[in-house]
């Protein structure tokens, strides 16, 4: 098993202060932000001075019903071959639900949904990650994820359905020790009997972030620092096993890089802190145990009518969330809606960054816009297609009523929104002439 060290996750955003930042031995890139042919600079150097760069991945859906996309697992191994990584990781999740399996239309979450904790999604889920075990060129590890809800009927903990997974396919784990803590404020969830549960052997490295908690719901926001019970949880992971790599998270609001150094710090703290318990326990010759698992660790292989049921039974659950449909049975009514908002929360936060000038199109009302289009308009592709859905949305409900705020919109989609950008189409430079004599009259 690959010996990572102590990693940062690599943002843009963050670039020069990881790149200063001592006592960094590897970073992790989101794949869908990488462009193999046109790598940045910053992960470039990094890579000249031997720093270890890990893909993770984001948008596969490996606990969907539908086996992985040819073309999305392709990208995933190209980016792993061009950074040289040792590994790739992606998320025990679904992030899509409808299309043909179910008859309907296709739903895309653009968030990471927790998989029902039941044999059927356990086949599924192994079925889907043999398949990319099989498409990839290094080894891939999955991570378990934060949930804001339960579904409802489950058949086994997280720590049985993660060592079931890892038992029947091989696949090593990403443990995520904030979403260990996440499911304990939201669902109840003990994060020690889910650490005694896992296959130990199987830990690629663990994921650090934090959080913060609103009326009794904690948020896995990647944008605030690491709160001491993380810390906690991570020094109890490393009392039972060395991982080997661990790493910081965080997507938002960054802070200053001592701040970041710090957090760094902490983390080395927690770790050390539970080495130093793992031998004192040996030394006492105290062991500590890990729970039994559920299940025999053969299990079948997920039939057509086992990925049908499945289908059904997310794009309910998505359809609740993004589309206002009627709440399947069994779920927590409230927390559906924490979560539905959260998701509509995110949406508009996600397309502001991948188009920027629509916020400053549309200035203060962005926000509230947004909310509007997306509460009858579910997202059916990505985050770029969905910022132009939303502009033609506008334009065709006659909004703003601004003209000039209108005319701005209709030229950014007709930028945008053809094979060809506008600005390069021939005519285009005498058409924007002709259009500023007009607004001068």
């Amino acid at each position: 098993m690959t010996r990572l060290g102590t990693g940062i996750g690599w943002r843009p955003e963050i670039a020069d202060v990881v790149e200063r930042m001592p006592g960094i031995d590897w970073v992790e890139a989101v794949s869908e932000n990488l462009c193999p042919g046109h790598l940045p600079d910053s992960l470039l150097r990094l890579r000249e001075r031997g720093v270890t760069v890990v893909p993770h991945g984001v948008s596969l859906g490996l606990g969907g019903a539908e086996r992985p996309d040819a073309g999305r697992l392709a990208a995933l191994a190209e980016r792993a071959q061009v950074l040289g990584s040792p590994l790739v990781t992606e998320h025990i999740a679904f992030v899509r639900a409808g299309g043909p399996l179910t008859a309907s239309p296709l739903l895309e979450a653009g968030h990471l949904l927790p998989v029902p904790r039941t044999r059927d999604a356990l086949d599924v889920l192994c079925e889907n990650v043999r398949i990319a075990q099989d498409a990839l060129p290094v080894p891939l590890a999955v991570e378990n994820i934060a949930a804001l809800i339960s579904w409802p009927d489950e058949e086994m903990t997280e720590g049985q359905f993660l060592y079931e997974l890892a038992d029947r396919t091989g696949v090593r784990l990403l443990i995520d020790v904030a979403n260990l803590h996440t499911n304990h404020v939201n669902r109840g969830e003990d994060p020690a009997e889910a650490l005694a549960a896992l296959p130990l052997e199987a830990i690629a490295y663990v994921h650090v972030a934090g959080g913060f908690e609103r009326d009794g719901v904690w948020h896995d926001s990647h944008a605030h620092p690491v709160p001491q019970p993380v810390l906690d949880i991570l020094a109890d992971l490393a009392s039972r096993v060395a991982p080997p790599g661990v790493l910081l998270e965080r997507d938002e609001d960054f802070p200053e890089g001592e701040e970041l150094e710090d957090e760094v710090r902490a983390i080395r703290a927690a770790v050390e802190k539970g080495r130093a318990s793992a031998t004192a326990l040996a030394g006492s010759g105290t062991a500590t145990p890990r729970a039994a698992r559920d299940g025999s660790g053969t299990g079948s292989g997920a039939g057509a009518a086992v990925r049908q049921r499945l289908g059904l039974a997310q794009t309910a659950l998505l359809s609740a969330l993004v589309a206002g449909t009627p709440v399947p049975e069994g779920f927590d009514r409230v927390r559906l809606g924490v979560q539905a908002r959260a998701l509509a929360g995110k949406r508009a936060d996600v397309v502001a960054k991948v188009a920027p000038e629509l916020p400053v199109i549309l200035g203060p009302e962005y926000r509230r816009a947004f909310l509007a289009y997306a509460d009858g308009c579910p997202m059916t592709g990505g985050y770029r297609r969905d910022a132009l859905d939303f502009v033609e949305h506008l334009m065709r409900n006659g909004r703003p009523q601004d003209l000039d705020v209108r005319l701005e919109l209709r030229e950014w989609w007709q930028e945008r929104s053809g094979p060809v950008p506008r600005s390069e189409r021939p005519g285009a430079r005498l058409a924007r002439a002709t259009r500023r004599v007009l607004l001068r009259r």
